[in-house]
């Protein structure tokens, strides 16, 4: 599985100052959640969005937006495995974030606030 590029800091700058910080985080999560579905296979991954599609209402494209729906379809659909999955994601996340930290509260990782938090995280502060 061919990995994303990290980004040194410099470029990760450069590209928060020319990219809203909304679009450079919608796309990693799309990016991150096809590359871990890549690694099922590229039959299941379109099965997957497929099922995400008409089950549950969430476009490829709509899954940062719609994070608590998307986690609840794929622990649904998954049952455990689901957060297999959503621990992969994290980490597909974190391997392109490395300033990024989260501390999950009573020590559970919370798929849906680490998004959440990485999303907090990217906004430009006022």
């Amino acid at each position: 599985m061919k990995q994303p590029p990290l980004l040194s800091s410099s470029s990760y700058k450069s590209l928060i100052e020319n990219e809203p910080a909304q679009a450079i985080f919608e796309a990693a999560v799309v990016q991150a959640v096809n590359d871990i579905l890549s690694t099922l296979g590229e039959n299941a991954k379109e099965t997957i969005y497929s099922h995400l599609k008409n089950s549950y209402g969430i476009n490829k494209e709509e899954i940062p937006s719609k994070i608590e729906a998307f986690a609840n379809a794929i622990e649904e659909t998954f049952g455990v495995v689901g957060k297999l999955i959503e621990i992969k994601i994290i980490e597909r996340l974190h391997s392109q974030y490395k300033d990024f930290r989260y501390a999950p509260k009573n020590g559970k990782l919370d798929f849906v606030k680490y998004v959440t938090t990485l999303r907090n995280h990217l906004e430009p502060k006022a």
